[in-house]
């Protein structure tokens, strides 16, 4: 309320204990002005004083009013003690023990899952072991019979020959003549004796040690323990025109006008949207992953150096040539390319993220969908070194992963 409204202002409260005085009037400090938040004196609180016209009440009213908040605040205070009280005494110790509970749950579901992979991996082992060792016997086998044929095959030919030499040596024109029929039938035996050929049934098939469970878990192991460990990047000499190249030179952007500011060069490719790493492999084992969730139109794999740069051909085109093996996506269409092969693909989902695995060793290539845990394609080949990561984007921007 305002000083008018607070009736007549005496100069002091009779009984009041001596206290802090008015600076400017050296009165007590009797009175309280809310518009200024704080204690003032009877001639502060008068019509002429400095807070006229201000809402002002008697100090007393003010610190019972702030005893009733202290007294709410307290009993707040109480009551929230009250409840992290019995919080600690009474939900913790249920937290703690559900905690525990779940953890030793948590810990046996790991154990029993691993249990299970670790089974399946030592069955897996023990059936390609036994798999190789029977390709092994086989080949070994197959080999003996060979050695034995082959054996057999020499000493009749010696046979054959040491006959056909004794006639020539030992015997006269009209023996020789009477021999005729025996050396037809010892040359007709020996021309039945044909000579070695090559044979898949004397090599040792790589195929048996191909397990689908083997290289999904095989894939999945490598692209957790390499991912990011290689630093690929992309060579900018190699850039084409209608592709632009972000500054760490791990992204694409494909453009559809043809960069003016690009300069050409014997590395670059001048018409296809491809790129290729500045890094090269030619032995070992190497993991990356590209991140095409924002493209309907890539590829992404390796290719040789010897793949040619300049035209238009399909001598330029990934996938097109023999120095280059890559995964394609246009729209929904997804396959692999090597040489003018086409392989169709029969993917679910598009892959956010493409994962490579090339192990020149085993002489493959792996393709793999990292959140799926999918092995998308492998292939089998020889390699010639060195490989180079190829990139080429015709929609919107692939990146690196690192």
């Amino acid at each position: 309320m305002s000083a008018e409204g607070a009736g007549p202002v005496p100069g002091s409260e009779p009984g009041s204990e001596p206290g802090p005085l008015c600076p400017e009037h050296g009165q007590a400090l009797s009175w309280f002005c809310d518009s200024e938040g704080r204690p003032v004196c009877a001639a502060c609180a008068e019509l002429g004083g400095r807070c006229r016209g201000h809402r002002i009440r008697r100090a007393g009213e003010r610190a019972e009013e702030l005893r009733n908040k202290i007294v709410d605040q307290c009993e707040r205070l109480q009551l929230q003690s009250a409840g992290i009280t019995k919080y600690v005494a009474e939900v913790l110790p249920g937290k703690n023990q559900r905690a525990v509970t779940t953890a030793s749950a948590a810990r046996e579901l790991v154990i029993q899952r691993l249990s299970l992979v670790r089974s399946l991996c030592e069955s897996e082992e023990q059936r390609l072991l036994e798999q190789v060792h029977g390709e092994e016997e086989r080949a070994h086998q197959s080999i003996l019979t060979q050695r034995v044929h082959w054996a057999e095959a020499l000493q009749k030919l010696d046979a054959i020959r040491s006959s056909l030499v004794g006639m020539l040596t030992h015997l006269d024109d009209l023996q020789l003549i009477q021999k005729e029929q025996e050396i037809f039938e010892r040359t007709e035996e020996a021309e039945g004796i044909l000579d070695p050929q090559e044979s898949e049934k004397l090599n040792f098939n790589e195929k048996c040690t191909r397990s689908p469970l083997l290289t999904q878990l095989w894939a999945t192991a490598v692209l957790g323990s390499l991912s990011g460990t290689e630093d690929i990047r992309i060579d900018e000499k190699t850039v084409s025109p209608f592709l632009q190249l972000s500054d760490d030179r791990r992204t694409l952007t494909f453009s559809a006008k043809k960069s003016k500011a690009c300069v050409d060069g014997p590395e670059r490719f001048d018409h296809w949207p491809n790129a290729l790493a500045a890094t090269s492999f030619q032995a070992g084992l190497h993991a990356w992953t590209v991140n095409v969730q924002n493209s309907c139109a890539y590829k992404v794999g390796v290719a040789s150096g010897q793949l040619p740069r300049k035209g238009s051909g399909s001598d330029c085109r990934l996938g097109h040539n023999a120095f280059s093996w890559v995964f394609s996506r246009y729209d929904q269409q997804f396959r692999f390319l090597h040489n003018g092969q086409h392989e169709a693909l029969g993917l679910l989902q598009c892959p956010a993220r493409l994962g490579v695995l090339l192990d020149l060793q085993a002489r493959e290539l792996l393709f793999y969908d990292p959140a799926s845990g999918t092995v998308l394609y492998t292939h089998h080949a020889p390699f010639p070194g060195p490989l180079f990561p190829v990139f080429a984007v015709a929609d919107q921007t692939i990146s690196i992963v690192h």
